[in-house]
């Protein structure tokens, strides 16, 4: 093995001028927030992206993701970053870090084209000595099996001529507590020493590094994180499926068993999941899984019982609607938050389009409200927007919560919808004064007092 590459404090200088500490395939949710963060620890980074308007746009400091503003930008390009569609930068970077999509085939399978045409791309300008790291969320095996062979096409050998890992992106859109810095980044290397040289790399800019044992196991480890989530949401809107029949408060119950201090960890229904990592990434797994001859059957039924939320949502509307004499048919329906989680702009995978989808079939006409979507369509079809909050909920016979944003807030939503059906429990919160008494949270002891609103 070469000393060089197998030491990442002895790893060769590269060449001086437009070399880069740091080049960043993807300038996505993923890969700007860890470029702006490099960045700011001092890193020299060119972000890569073949995109021209996303490119385009960041040299011109204009942001396209919602975790950075275009102030953001401008800090970033004034401490050296700049964006480009050429990958001759690959030629000359230290670390090199692959952050691009990785979705569903038309056949429920990963599509890794992204993943594969990045690689290729590093192999025909990679250096001796150069980490490469792959953070796109995939199944176990996929850097080792995918990745490193294409990589080894350029002549050179992963762990001895070059480093290899993989790290699983932890980005959660919109979290104002969490970012790169302070979320624990898991990191596993191709052999010890390229596992080395990732948490090395990492250790410049984020406060805690977890190694694995490999980059399966930090393959596995992303799986696991979303799959635990994936199935317990499943769990929750079972339930309230049935609770709606048996006339239990599944709220009410969620708070009561959140006081105990241990054992429990408190998850919510809504109207389905939306994002990449929920609805997507237990499929990597559940697809790995078959190709050893067995069925996932945990994530195979949590994505049927998550997916056929919509349905259900649709159908207590129409429950509604009937209790007070309407028809679905002839029925004006508002969508509130049509984004696939509060206070963002990202529609990836939102289950307000199957819902609005649904009613739609049924003959309702559709109005959506959203602070954050200008424009919105469902199979191509516009549907029309209102930006008069009040006013569309008064002329609405029935409003749907489906995205708890900020602004949707439990005294204005009572006040002025005519029927409301809240699918994200924002009735059940308390106002921002209310506070706890004897311990107790104040959203298990709200009630909504109103006929014609309900909670899913």
């Amino acid at each position: 093995m070469d000393a060089a590459a197998s030491n990442p404090a002895t790893v060769p200088e590269q060449s001086s001028g437009s070399a880069s500490d740091l080049v960043v395939l993807g300038l996505g949710y993923v890969g700007l927030p860890l470029a702006a963060e490099a960045v700011s620890a001092g890193l020299r980074v060119t972000g890569f992206d073949v995109s021209t308007r996303v490119v385009d746009g960041l040299n011109k400091a204009v942001s396209h993701i919602d975790d950075l503003s275009s102030d953001d930008v401008t800090s970033m390009l004034d401490q050296g970053f700049s964006a480009t569609t050429d990958p001759a930068c690959l030629a000359t970077a230290r670390t090199i870090v692959i952050c691009v999509p990785t979705p569903l085939s038309p056949e429920g399978g990963p599509d890794l084209g992204a993943v594969t045409s990045a690689s290729k791309a590093i192999a025909a300008h990679l250096s001796p000595g150069t980490l490469v790291i792959l953070e796109s969320t995939t199944y176990p095996g996929t850097t080792e099996e995918v990745v490193r062979p294409l990589l080894e096409e350029s002549g050179l050998v992963a762990g001895a001529d070059f480093h290899l890992a993989f790290s699983p992106e932890r980005i959660d859109p919109g979290n104002a507590t969490f970012g790169v810095a302070n979320t624990p980044k898991v990191v596993g290397g191709l052999t010890e020493e390229c596992g080395q040289a990732a948490a090395a790399f990492y250790e410049h800019f984020v406060n805690t590094v977890v190694r694995t044992r490999g980059t399966r196991e930090a393959e596995m480890a992303k799986l696991l994180e979303n799959t635990y989530r994936h199935v317990n949401i499943a769990l929750v809107n079972e339930m309230a499926v049935f609770c709606q029949e048996l006339g239990v408060d599944l709220w009410d119950s969620i708070a009561a068993a959140a006081t105990k201090p241990f054992g429990f960890q408190a998850f919510y229904p809504g109207p389905g999941v939306g994002g990449h990592c929920i609805p997507i990434d237990p499929n990597y797994l559940s697809y790995k899984v078959k190709t050893l001859g067995y069925p996932f059957r945990f994530v195979e039924l949590a994505q049927e019982i998550n997916g056929r939320m919509p349905a259900y949502v649709t159908q207590r509307a129409q429950e509604l609607l009937n209790d007070s004499g309407l028809a679905l048919s002839r029925s004006k329906v508002l969508l509130l938050g049509v984004t696939y989680k509060a206070d963002i702009a990202d529609q990836r995978e939102s289950p307000a389009r199957p819902v609005a989808r649904k009613l739609a079939a049924k003959g309702a006409t559709l109005t959506y409200h959203d602070p954050r979507v200008d424009s919105w369509q469902v199979d191509g079809v516009d549907v029309p927007r209102s930006t008069d909050l009040e006013q569309a909920m008064a002329d609405a016979d029935l409003t749907i919560l489906l995205t708890d944003h900020s602004e949707y807030r439990p005294k204005l939503l009572t006040e002025y919808a005519r029927l409301l059906l809240d699918t994200r429990g924002v009735l059940r919160r308390p106002e921002p004064e209310a506070e706890s008494v004897a311990g107790v949270p104040p959203q298990a002891r709200r009630r909504v007092q109103r006929e014609g609103v309900q909670t899913l």
